[in-house]
């Protein structure tokens, strides 16, 4: 995985270069140092993965998130963030990143969240994925009123169940790559894109308690 790292601190970039770079599969191809210059080297080296700090002058992680979105549409974007705080995280998720790690918590999560965020599958801290399911209880949506067959709601619970889907393949007797297509069906189904929004739908019909 092609990745690119902007954090206005030169010490952050050069110790999450060291952490990534440890690992098989994921090379730093490219740092900057604020908003601006994000998208700059976004459209210059067109990486798979963004990893944008919220706080960084010039333009914010969350404006470089959105303009390089609009550039990039398969572009890969996850926030670092300083903020322990929902008004962040729901615009990071509605500039169109796919995973939240606080600054704090980087050492342990960044790179389980870079290998989540590229397999397709949203990542967010437990404190902030809590949020975010409280959040939907409290509005009055009552989510999509698709209906599903029996087996691809016992996908959901499971999955909303965090399960992987060879762990679910394996409790429900199926081949894996029949899980992954009652999971893509599911999802196109109810108009979604990843494991969160799945969870909401759970809790929301029942199949598993918040």
């Amino acid at each position: 995985m092609r990745i690119l790292v902007a954090d206005d601190h030169g010490i952050v970039r050069s110790g999450i270069r060291l952490l990534l770079e440890r690992q098989a599969g994921m090379d730093v191809v490219a740092e900057a140092c604020d908003g601006v210059d994000a998208v700059e080297q976004a459209l210059s080296t067109r990486p798979d993965l963004c990893i944008l700090d919220v706080g960084m002058p010039r333009m914010t992680g969350l404006q470089a998130a959105r303009e390089i979105r609009s550039h990039l549409k398969d572009v890969l974007v996850l926030m670092l963030s300083m903020h322990d705080d929902e008004h962040y995280l729901f615009e990071a998720l509605k500039a169109g990143a796919s995973g939240y790690v606080l600054k704090r918590e980087a050492d342990q999560d960044l790179v389980g969240a870079v290998q989540a965020v590229g397999r397709g599958e949203a990542f967010l801290t437990n404190a902030a994925e809590r949020e975010i399911i409280r959040r939907w209880m409290e509005d009055g949506d009552g989510g999509p009123a698709v209906s599903l067959t029996p087996r691809e709601e016992e996908v959901v619970k499971l999955i909303a169940e965090a399960y992987t889907n060879a762990q679910i393949a394996q409790i429900l007797h199926l081949a894996e790559k029949t899980v992954e297509s009652h999971r893509a069906n599911v999802l196109r189904k109810l108009g979604m894109r990843d494991r969160v929004e799945l969870v909401r739908y759970a809790i929301r019909r029942g199949l598993v308690e918040a």
